[in-house]
């Protein structure tokens, strides 16, 4: 299965996520080197998060990023 890399956007209000694909790689290693590349073209200043995904189709992997997660319980120990 490749790996996919997308730039995602995301409205103020954070409810859609617009999804960018770059490109896909059959090893790990060239496509984190490529979001690495990207993200520091970008800078640190800019909205846009580059994500690497495996996945084992393009649409799987749009798929797997537009899913709502909720966020972790923080345990007390863990604050």
């Amino acid at each position: 299965m490749p790996y996919y890399v997308f730039h995602i956007t995301g409205d103020p209000t954070g409810l859609v996520k617009n999804l960018d694909f770059q490109q896909s790689f059959e090893s790990y290693k060239e496509a984190r080197n490529f979001a690495r590349g990207q993200r520091a073209e970008l800078g640190r200043d800019t909205e846009i998060i580059v994500k690497v995904v495996f996945a084992a189709s393009r649409l799987a992997a749009e798929e797997l990023l537009m899913e709502k997660r909720e966020k972790p319980i923080l345990m007390e120990w863990e604050k």
